[in-house]
């Protein structure tokens, strides 16, 4: 209950108002992102900003089931960042390394999606450079095999990697922009749902270069 409680005020009294106060979030089609899991979140991924610019987008009372997938050989490699990692930011681990000793790399997502979770993933698998949208790995489209009910909604993020560029350690004030897809089904095949969520995704980036009233 007090990790609970922890986590809420992170989030009402830091996250949110770094994010849409300090920064000034922008997000268009807020009201396609889902309401109930079990659904997948999926982004670009330019920042560490990234996965808390996502979860602020919920309503407090719905962030104990916003659960972002995350590296576990990253984000729990110290005790204090994977208490931080699994209890306050409640990420999922990955372990990347599970496919070498014979073990299921997404038994820890696919038990959180049957649990009724939304979950945030970078299909990239790391960060890239600013307003760049790297190769899409097939892990969301494995993932979302086992669970073919599951839609996956498609973002772009835009600004964030000038905000805060991997290997930088203070923010830097830019706009930011989120833009919020229409989900993409499953459609049978690993390659054709990674290329069409990448395919949403740009999409949604070119979107960003557009004025308002477009």
């Amino acid at each position: 209950m007090l990790v609970k409680g922890l986590r809420l005020l992170f989030f009402a009294l830091i996250v949110r108002p770094v994010i849409h106060v300090l920064f000034g979030v922008n997000v268009r089609h807020r009201e396609r992102l889902p309401a109930v899991g079990p659904a997948l979140v999926v982004a670009n991924h330019n920042s560490h900003l990234d996965t808390m610019a996502l979860m602020s987008l919920f309503p407090l009372r719905d962030l104990p089931k916003v659960r972002p997938v995350a590296a576990a050989d990253y984000f729990t490699k110290s005790g204090w960042m994977a208490w931080f990692s699994l209890n306050i930011i409640g990420i999922v681990p990955l372990d990347r390394d599970a496919r070498k000793r014979g073990e299921d790399p997404l038994a820890g997502a696919v038990k959180a999606l049957e649990e009724g979770n939304i979950l945030i993933l970078f299909p990239e698998g790391t960060r890239g450079q600013p307003e760049e949208v790297g190769e899409f790995k097939k892990g969301v489209a494995y993932l979302v095999e086992r669970h073919p009910e599951v839609r996956a909604s498609p973002v772009y993020l835009h600004g964030f990697g000038k905000v805060l560029p991997k290997g930088a350690r203070l923010p830097i004030p830019f706009f930011l922009d989120v833009f919020v897809g229409e989900p993409v089904a499953w459609q049978g095949d690993h390659d054709q749902f990674v290329d069409a969520l990448k395919a949403k995704v740009l999409e949604l980036g070119s979107q960003a270069y557009l004025p308002d009233w477009l």
